[in-house]
């Protein structure tokens, strides 16, 4: 197996904070590595040193003979006067490229085919596309050339679920088992499962290793922290008795041997400096009544004459308290509009026909994918900020303060006290929900909410509206952060409806691949394309109590067949009980995929 690069005790001091402490790993052909940590941790140094674009403060980087380097950065070092056909293809001529099949995979995964649409075209200047625009171009023209290792640096950022599908996509394809070298620094543990077979965690000045992807990773992390809280307790265990034995009165401390007083000052010289942790605790929220948000045959259009453009058409769409539903969907497919028309208030939009019905008690905010509520206290401090909003807020059975809360949050004494606009992009983020948190809402709807968030914040943030007993809707493009929080997902996949995805995000890849061939092909029947029918309102709420009473039967027999198979467990020597279990699983088996069809049936109906 061929060495890429090795890195030997590499150091590397940020003002007079430590980010690389003589930090030695390797990289090797066929490593696929994920590097994951908190914001600041120095995940970006460590690409950026690993690939010799920073020179470190001590050790050095070496890198195997001949090895071709490619990489993805957070900042672009493009020319902005230069085209997108330039950007990618470089000097290479149309006739080289274009019947280049790897080229048009990436063009049509990155760049939405061969007029690329997603930057508005290959003759579009640099200089004048959006920041996401611009990461996908850089994107575009790494994955075009010839690598023997490509480092990515947060390369899901602005990409969709499906570009993030397809990029894990190709890179396994592209690099297979045994061949060529990855590194990617990224959030999405979805990707991180999917593309990486070992993960560094970056944190206090060390790197750690761990084999398997982010779910591995996270076990093997837990597993770590037992074994080391098992030594640390035996550790305060052995202090404590050096200490009493030290504390004991003046006469005994004359005579005491020195070896006693030398192994006590030991173990508290080798109390290990504690781990930036994050604790979100559950917070209150208002009373949500049962009437929570209804759109009522919607219909939204968005401009006027030629331009305009309706995005919902005759849509009703029922949301009731504690319901958790993700939204996916294709760019421009009116995902923020509707989240916005859902939130209310003077700048929603107004539907051009049908109604939107707000409950009375219904205290809605919006997580926006950006931060631009904070430029109002830019220049308050943190504490300031959060007191702004409330003083305390109640968490079980205590009133818990701003400082305290904040603090609970992963913000350092000397964070507090900081300005709102000197925070990062990922401490901007925390401050952000934070406060919206402290209004005790009831109904919380979240736009992207993984921007500039680690992962170890994220696991926070979802444990914490794990126990949320508000109504929840989340769009994102982080499968992850959809699975582990929505109980449904659904879709706008630019047909103006609103479709329920019994399948979630893998139904609504396969939803789209088909739409796309049906755009492709000529001969696709008018049926492919035709709107889902249209059901009435009673209808769709007869459907939603049919979903509702097959899913509890669901879970109770899927508590019966985890129960049959733990009695199979224990009469595993048994062949005759075994085989009279398996006869009940079989039925059992058969009566819940009967159930889960006419769940199927009952979602269609109620959208």
């Amino acid at each position: 197996m061929a060495h890429l690069l090795n890195a030997e005790s590499v150091t590397v001091v940020h003002g007079s904070r430590t980010l690389l402490d003589a930090v030695s790993l390797g990289l090797d052909d066929g490593d696929r590595i994920g590097v994951v940590g908190r914001n600041g941790e120095g995940k970006s140094t460590l690409l950026r040193v690993l690939a010799r674009r920073q020179e470190p403060d001590g050790g050095r980087v070496t890198r195997g003979r001949d090895v071709r380097l490619g990489a993805l950065w957070q900042e672009d070092r493009l020319d902005p006067e230069m085209t997108v056909r330039q950007a990618v293809m470089g000097s290479l001529e149309a006739h080289e490229w274009a019947g280049d099949a790897r080229v048009r995979d990436v063009l049509g995964g990155i760049l939405g085919g061969l007029d690329a649409p997603a930057v508005g075209g290959l003759d579009a200047k640099f200089g004048r596309l959006s920041g996401g625009q611009r990461r996908r171009v850089g994107l575009a023209a790494l994955l075009i050339g010839e690598h023997d290792l490509v480092m990515l640096d947060e390369p899901t950022n602005h990409l969709d679920v499906e570009g993030v599908a397809w990029l894990a996509r190709h890179l396994n394809e592209r690099w297979p088992a045994g061949r060529g070298g990855l590194l990617v620094v990224t959030h999405d543990r979805w990707f991180l499962d999917a593309v990486c077979g070992s993960i560094w965690e970056v944190h206090d000045g060390v790197v750690d290793s761990y084999e398997g992807g982010y779910a591995a990773y996270t076990l093997t992390r837990a597993e770590r922290a037992r074994v080391a809280a098992v030594t640390e307790e035996r550790r305060q265990n052995t202090l404590r008795k050096e200490l009493a034995w030290l504390q004991r009165g003046a006469p005994a401390r004359t005579s005491k041997p020195r070896f006693r007083i030398d192994a006590a000052e030991s173990l508290i010289a080798d109390e290990p400096p504690p781990r930036d942790q994050m604790n979100l605790a559950k917070m209150a929220t208002a009373r949500l009544g049962k009437d929570v948000i209804d759109l009522e045959d919607v219909t939204v259009t968005l401009g006027s004459g030629d331009e305009a453009k309706t995005l919902l058409e005759h849509v009703t769409w029922r949301l009731g308290p504690g319901d958790r539903i993700g939204i996916v969907g294709v760019n421009g497919s009116g995902k923020t509009t509707l989240m916005r028309m859902m939130l209310g208030g003077p700048d929603a939009p107004t539907p051009t026909g049908g109604r939107v019905k707000r409950g009375k008690t219904v205290q809605a905010v919006i997580l926006s994918q950006d931060v631009r509520e904070l430029d109002a206290v830019a220049d308050q401090k943190v504490q300031e900020a959060v007191e702004k909003v409330r003083g305390t807020v109640r968490i079980g059975n205590k009133d818990v303060t701003a400082g305290q809360l904040l603090e609970r949050l992963g913000f350092t004494k000397d964070k507090i006290w900081t300005r709102v606009g000197d925070l990062s992009g990922g401490e901007r983020r925390r401050l952000q929900l934070l406060r919206l948190l402290m209004g005790e809402p009831n109904v919380l709807l979240l736009d992207e909410p993984t921007n500039d968030l680690d992962t170890d914040t994220l696991a926070a943030i979802e444990d914490t509206l794990d126990e949320w007993p508000g109504t929840l809707i989340v769009v994102s493009h982080d499968r992850y952060l959809l699975e582990r929080l929505c109980d449904r997902q659904v879709a706008l996949l630019g047909d103006r409806q609103i479709r329920d995805l019994p399948g979630g995000v893998e139904e609504y890849l396969t939803l789209r691949a088909r739409q796309e061939e049906a755009q492709a092909s000529p001969t696709s029947s008018v049926s492919e394309s035709r709107p889902e029918r249209k059901v009435s309102a009673a209808d769709a709420r007869a459907a939603q109590k049919e979903m509702n009473r097959l899913e509890r039967q669901i879970s109770k027999l899927a508590a019966r067949e985890e129960k049959l198979h733990a009695q199979m467990a224990e009469k595993a020597t048994d062949f005759a009980a075994v085989a009279e279990l398996d006869a009940q699983l079989r039925e059992l088996t058969a009566e819940k995929e009967a159930l889960e069809e006419a769940w199927l049936e009952a979602a269609e109906t109620a959208g």
